[in-house]
């Protein structure tokens, strides 16, 4: 097979192994021969997500085979450019490509789970417009295992109009984009985790689609599944994912928002974000950035006393009262990088109540396709 392309499939397919498991067998991938033998199939699952993928090979005799996957993946992304040889000897499987020789291991594939299938699908969407969708919500989701809804992604799907959501408490971030519903009339939703997600845009197909599979509380055993338990899957090309859903509901998000604003700034973004990464270098990570708007710029500030100190003014757009306000630099950063723009749009009430971020300005009667919310850590 070409190097190139199995390492790609390799790498995708791997990144839901588990780095440890209590269960072994789980590090394992599959890489089993199609029954016509053009095709090496390629599979991954730790009963919470399942992986899938394939690429074209050239093939002596079919079989299957279990190796640990993440090593695997380590191996062929080192590879030389040119062709890989697999074969097998027993318990052990030979990898060459160019002068390079690797021995494995093999894992007992009798002791593998069976993949759960794909649900029923409901509709795609195009790929590059999910995909970028996906890495401007999920940074805003909970690390926090302990709250296992807000380490989710809020999928809604009404009508021809799909929303990605999340929020860790203290910031949300929504987008908002078109897709193609099987039903014009679908009203449902999906709370996806997001790591999942965010791993599964990694290696979408540019200018391709993505179709979007669901079976909320309706997954039957024998898939790796209990009954009642909800499962989503997306499929691009010869890939597919499948991952059970957060069985929680989600947070009434559009109620945060505010709806009127004392002040507004347009502000240029790479402008801003470089000067929050220069001033949060005397700051520890919980310690607030200080950023003051005035008519024609903001000025931002970190450290203070006998601590290191840093400041810097850059020129911004601004209208309304003066406010002063204070945020923990990486929330920052990660609500400008979601923004498509050259400018971000930056409206706020008061100094303890949120501020909004948005890639256009926000309109009455009209929401702006990406949104980010952040609460202030104090008053200053």
């Amino acid at each position: 097979m070409d190097r190139d392309a199995f390492a790609e499939a390799v790498t995708w397919t791997a990144r839901a192994l588990p780095a440890r498991h209590a269960v072994p067998v789980l590090a394992g991938m599959r890489m089993e021969l199609s029954e016509d033998g053009s095709a090496l199939r390629l599979s991954g699952f730790d009963y919470e997500v399942s992986t899938r993928s394939s690429v074209e090979v050239l093939s002596e005799e079919g079989g299957a085979v279990l190796v640990p996957g993440r090593l695997l993946a380590e191996i062929v992304t080192n590879l030389p450019s040119g062709s890989v040889r697999i074969e097998t000897d027993g318990p052990k499987v030979r990898i060459e490509g160019g002068a390079a020789r690797f021995t494995l291991i093999t894992m007992p594939l009798e002791d593998y789970p069976e993949l759960p299938g794909m649900p029923d699908a409901v509709g795609s969407v195009a790929s590059d417009a999910f995909g970028a969708a996906v890495r401007q919500v999920t940074p805003a989701a909970s690390r926090d295992d302990t709250l296992p809804m807000l380490t989710g992604a809020y999928l809604d799907l009404t009508g021809d109009t799909l929303k990605v959501a999340a929020t860790d408490r203290y910031r949300i971030a929504v987008r908002e984009l078109r897709w193609r519903p099987l039903d014009p009339g679908i009203d449902t939703s999906a709370l996806v985790p997001a790591r999942t997600l965010a791993n599964t845009v990694k290696g979408l197909i540019g200018r391709s689609h993505v179709d979007i599979a669901l079976s909320p509380g309706e997954a039957a055993e024998g898939e790796g599944l209990s009954p009642g338990e909800g499962m989503i899957g997306f499929a691009n090309g010869d890939r597919r994912t499948t991952t059970r859903l957060i069985d929680s509901d989600f947070v009434k998000y559009e109620t945060w928002f505010p709806t009127e604003f004392s002040s507004r700034a347009e502000v240029p973004v790479t402008s801003l974000v470089e000067a929050v990464k220069r001033v949060a270098l005397v700051a520890d990570r919980n310690t607030p950035l200080r950023l003051a708007f005035t008519e024609g710029e903001v000025v931002l500030e970190a450290g203070s006393g006998e601590d290191a100190q840093a400041m810097e003014a850059i020129p911004v757009s601004f209208e309304g009262d003066p406010i002063r306000l204070s945020f923990r630099p990486d929330y920052l950063i990660d609500g400008l990088a979601g923004v498509e723009s050259a400018t971000a749009h930056l409206n706020f009430t008061r100094p303890t109540k949120p501020a909004v971020f948005t890639d256009v300005p926000e309109k009455e009667g009209e929401k702006p396709v990406f949104r980010y919310l952040v609460q202030p850590l104090r008053a200053v």
